[in-house]
């Protein structure tokens, strides 16, 4: 976990690329009291001291932290399906599905904001990417981010290839669709899969992530600013 000084100076850079949210990641399954405690020691500093909304995306989550995070301000909690509940026994064996759920409805008990996805691209079938549709709207996630697999060599999914980009912009338009109120976001991989129909997704999409990813680059955000300048729309600065 990375120590407080860190996070703000993470809190800063966000403010300076012009985000009006920044998300606090950290990988394993969940949170030690210890790496809680560090993450709340900076929410409450950044919620103090700077015009940003906080996520936070921890793993799973027991009760008592979930309730810990809401009294420190974090405004929304990122827990991800995934995939659906069909395949997921092909991507992980380490936790289940319902565990991912559990954890997404304890941040909602305690008036967190939930913000769940998926990466498509990881073997599914057209009817999986569907019930994931149908799996988040019954959730009733208020932020819904879209993932397009950048295959890794050395991962168990190195040759999955790439999503098409035509059927990428189905996807968002099939999400657009099954969760009409939602908001849509265009995540990871958007840049590799989506390449020169990138504008476009913002037409299905509330919004697209600037910058770099949890383990890959992203592209330049003076690209992405252009990019929303020349469709016409305005980026939101304001919280």
């Amino acid at each position: 976990m990375l120590d407080k000084g860190t996070l703000l100076l993470g809190a800063h850079e966000a403010i300076k690329r012009r985000a009006g949210t920044y998300c606090i990641v950290a990988s394993g399954r969940g949170p030690t009291d210890k790496e809680l405690d560090q993450v709340l020691e900076a929410v409450k500093e950044i919620r103090q001291t700077m015009p940003l909304k906080i996520c936070t995306c921890l793993g799973i989550l027991k009760e008592e932290q979930a309730k810990r995070l809401a009294e420190a301000g974090v405004h929304r909690y990122n827990h991800n399906l995934n995939t659906s509940k069909s395949n997921y026994s092909a991507i992980t064996t380490i936790h289940t599905y319902d565990q991912r759920v559990e954890t997404v409805e304890k941040v909602k008990k305690y008036g967190i904001s939930p913000c769940s996805g998926v990466i498509i691209g990881m073997g599914e079938t057209n009817q999986e990417i569907v019930e994931m549709a149908y799996a988040l709207r019954e959730l009733d996630a208020d932020s819904i981010p879209i993932n397009f697999l950048n295959p890794i060599p050395g991962t168990p999914l190195e040759e999955a290839g790439h999503t098409p980009a035509i059927k990428a912009l189905k996807v968002l338009a099939l999400f657009r669709f099954i969760c009409p109120t939602k908001e849509i976001r265009v995540a990871g991989g958007r840049e590799l899969n989506l390449r020169t129909l990138q504008p476009l997704t913002l037409y299905a999409a509330n919004s697209i992530f600037l910058g770099d990813y949890l383990t890959t680059a992203g592209q330049d955000i003076t690209t992405d600013y252009q990019i929303i300048e020349d469709l016409g729309f305005e980026i939101e600065e304001s919280c």
